[in-house]
């Protein structure tokens, strides 16, 4: 069964464990990488396949980068600080309100 997606393209998250956030640019119903990422994964705390799986443009103290992040473990980000990701300028517009519009996702 396919669940209908929690969070939203341009929706702003944070994992539920590692210290990143990210906005999200795409998002697949049920898992579709390759089984070498995820048997990467520790045991204990890898997700399950059947449920939606968000791309993200993310960050960290350190960098930016892309991640790929399973529904359970992530939460709305309140953060207001402006995400520094260069990919977001291109695919993005940020709003008066702080909120992330799809302007380009197309050529993604």
């Amino acid at each position: 069964m396919v669940r209908d997606a929690k969070f939203s393209i341009g929706q702003v998250v944070r994992h539920r464990v590692y210290p990143f956030r990210g906005i999200i640019f795409d998002v697949d119903p049920v898992f579709d990488n390759s089984d070498e990422w995820y048997e990467a994964i520790p045991e204990a705390v890898r997700p399950h396949k059947d449920q939606p799986f968000y791309h993200l443009y993310a960050e960290n103290e350190e960098t930016v980068y892309e991640a790929y992040v399973s529904e359970q473990n992530l939460l709305i980000d309140d953060n207001t600080t402006p995400l520094r990701h260069p990919r977001i300028a291109v695919d993005f517009k940020r709003g008066d309100n702080g909120a992330y519009t799809p302007i380009n996702l197309a050529s993604h």
